[in-house]
This record gives structure tokens, C-alpha cells and sequence, in this order.
């Protein structure tokens, strides 16, 4: 599938891969945003932006493309449950997001077989620690006291996508790319 730009010259695009909340996920975890503005203050994200990155690639030529989505399908993974139960803030960067209380070992074994593959087929990766989150409002103001408790939301987790970064009428917009399928787990 072909980059789309706002600009058709342009000659690359930025791209990351996500994990992609179902129709209900996104829904819950907007209901923690207009609570979590009142006391933050900040710029709520549009629910159908709301996503949990697990590896930020940035600018990728177009004849790159087939390389990444190589390196995705022999990431493979398993599917598994992802649960938010958690607001928190970062100050570094001003954004109120929300996490989970426990990281699926599967999640984990994804993003470092993802991060191999993609390393093998000569992207280059920030190194940081993945710490799962979905941002909920950016340019917030807080301080080190825990954030109110939220109702948990909840989504099985069946594939991740490759996503486009777009710019579109001075918004952010995110355009799926292609989904990658999460395989059952054999009990």
C-alpha cells in the first residue's frame, strides 16, 4: 500500500507500528478524558487518534516500505489481553496518558522481536523503554500526585498495524498502512 502524503512530493513519510483499540476500547478510554482535562488542564487527543505505539520508526523512503512490513509478518506474536487501569503524567513532556497496571508478557515479547527485525533490515530504532501507554491529552499540567482512579478498560489485542503520521488541516491524522495478525494461543 502506497504512503499517502499532504503533500504528494514528498518523498517520505513518518511511520510507527501500534496496537489499535477495538471500537469499545477507544470509547472507554475516551471517557477518562474529559475527567482527567478538568483537573490537567491540556488538548484532548481525538478518539479515532487514541493507539498504544510499540515502535516509533519516524521517516521512511516508500521503496522502504516492503522491508518494514517484511519485518512486522516475521515478528508474528501472540494475541493476549490488554488492560488500561491506570492515569498518569509525564512532566518531561506534558502529556496525561493511561497505562496498565501489568504488561502482557506477550506485549513485551512483540515490541523486542519487532524491534530485532526491524534492526536486521537496517532501520534505526531510538533505544528507549517500552513502557506501553495510550496519550490522552498533551500540553497537561500536574504534579507528582497520583491521578484519580479510572474504571479499567479493556480490549484482546488480535494484530498491530503500521501507521502513517499525517499532517491534515493542521491536525495530526493517522492513516493504517496494513494490519499484522496476532496468533491464538494454544492452551
Amino acid at each position: 500500500m502506497p504512503f499517502m502524503n499532504d503533500r504528494e512530493s514528498q518523498s517520505s513519510a513518518k511511520v510507527f507500528f501500534a496496537l489499535w483499540p477495538t471500537a469499545s476500547g477507544r470509547a472507554g478510554l475516551s471517557k477518562w478524558q474529559m475527567p482527567l482535562q478538568q483537573i490537567c488542564g491540556g488538548r484532548l487527543m481525538r478518539e479515532d487518534t487514541l493507539h498504544a505505539t510499540l515502535v516509533f520508526v519516524g521517516e521512511v523512503e516508500p521503496h522502504r516500505l516492503e522491508a518494514l512490513q517484511l519485518a512486522a509478518r516475521e515478528a508474528g506474536g501472540e494475541r493476549f489481553d490488554l488492560c488500561f487501569s491506570e492515569a498518569r503524567y509525564w512532566g518531561h513532556n506534558h502529556i496525561v496518558y493511561a497505562a496498565p497496571s501489568d504488561v502482557p508478557l506477550q506485549l513485551g515479547r512483540l515490541v523486542d522481536t519487532l524491534e530485532r527485525n526491524l534492526v536486521r533490515h537496517r532501520f534505526k530504532l531510538e533505544r528507549r523503554e517500552f513502557k506501553p501507554h495510550v496519550t490522552l491529552l498533551r500540553d497537561a499540567h500536574w504534579s507528582d500526585t497520583p491521578l484519580p482512579a479510572m474504571d479499567q478498560v479493556c480490549w484482546k489485542a488480535a494484530d498491530f498495524v503500521l501507521v502513517q503520521s499525517l499532517r491534515e488541516a493542521g491536525q495530526a491524522a493517522y492513516r493504517v498502512l496494513e494490519r499484522f495478525p496476532l496468533h491464538v494461543t494454544e492452551a
